[in-house]
Order: C-alpha cells, then structure tokens, then sequence
C-alpha cells in the first residue's frame, strides 16, 4: 500500500485567485496524462478550468456544498455526494455556505473508466487492487485502517495488494476512487505526488 498524508500535499494557488489545488496522484502513459486525483478549496464563486476531452467526479469533502451553473442547467455538488460531468462543461460555480474542499477525479474515457464511491463504518471488507487499474480510498472523517494501518483526515491510501482489508469503526466515512485501465492502456504509470 502507498500512503499519502494530506500534510504532505503540495498547496498551488489558482491563478484567478479563487482557491488553492493539491495534487494527489496521476496515472500517465509516456508524458500524457490519463488521470488525475486532487483537492482543492475553493474560497469564492469562480469559473471551472475546462478540460475538453476528460470525464470529471468532483466530491465536496468538507463545507457547505455548492451550484455548478452551465448553458444546460446546473447540478448539485453537495457534501460527499460524487457528481459526474464533462470536463468541456463552462461552470461557474456558486458556493451555498463559505468556503469548502472538493476532491476532483479527471480521466480520459478513451484509457479508462473512474467510479466514486462513499464507504461508511462501521464495517470490515476486503479491498483489491484491480488487475488493469489503481484503486485507492481517501478519507472524510475518522480514523479508518487498511491493514491494521491507521489513516487520518483527508489522507489518501492506494492499494497494491491482491487482498486487504478495510475497517471502519462507527462515524468513519472514505471514498472509494476505482479506474479500471481499458485494454489498449494496460500500460498506464501511477504517479503519487508529494513533498
């Protein structure tokens, strides 16, 4: 298992000012990017940068939610709920109740596909890593283990074993961030950013 702690993530101001990203992990062929994990805290209503030809899954882990407003509607990002859309899509996003942080998972649909789930205690399962992909758990609240090993707020575990085990006591909460590789991107590198 590699493990990121949250305190180890590197803070890059926006360049419109209107808040601060933090890489997590990408996975790459050659120099080409096929996914990308990482937080943000947006401190004011803004324009989304457009990423025209990826698939976005934006979560808001903490704060108080917010409207993504496009040509065709809008669409709630509210507290731990995963939203899908196009990365093409122009927003302007509207925050409900102040600030807030979002976990964004980018991918390519031509490599790959992504899926965002929430698990929440109490509960023990076995977790693996697919055979073509990455999975990996980033954490709301508590203090949830892999392997008996304890994760912290906002941390975020990528499994390499065939088999681990997850546990979580009452009051934890992770997401579940799965891509599973398509056949003709086997070859995709996971790249894990930190200081």
């Amino acid at each position: 298992m590699d493990l990121l702690r949250r305190c180890d993530l590197i803070e890059v101001p926006w360049k419109n000012g209107g808040g601060t990203t933090r890489e997590i992990a990408a996975g790459k062929i050659d120099e080409k990017t096929a996914w990308r994990l990482s937080r943000a805290d947006v401190d004011q209503d803004s324009a989304f940068s457009e990423f025209a030809g990826l698939t976005r899954i934006l979560t808001v882990v903490s704060g108080g939610g917010m409207v993504l407003k496009h040509a065709g509607g809008m669409l709630d990002a509210d507290l731990w709920r995963p939203v899908q859309f196009d990365g093409s899509l122009k927003i302007l996003s509207q925050l409900r109740d102040g600030p807030l942080t979002d976990l964004n998972l980018m991918f390519d649909p031509t490599n790959c596909v992504g899926e965002v789930v929430i698990n929440r205690g109490p509960s023990t399962m076995a977790v693996a890593s697919p055979k073509d992909g990455t999975n990996s758990f980033h954490v709301l609240s508590g203090k949830p283990s892999i392997n008996a090993t304890r994760l912290g707020l906002g941390d975020t575990a990528f499994v390499k074993a065939k088999k681990a085990i997850l546990h979580l006591d009452p009051g934890d909460a992770l997401l579940e961030i799965r891509l599973t590789y398509l056949p003709q991107s086997s070859a995709i590198k996971l790249c894990i950013v930190a200081r």
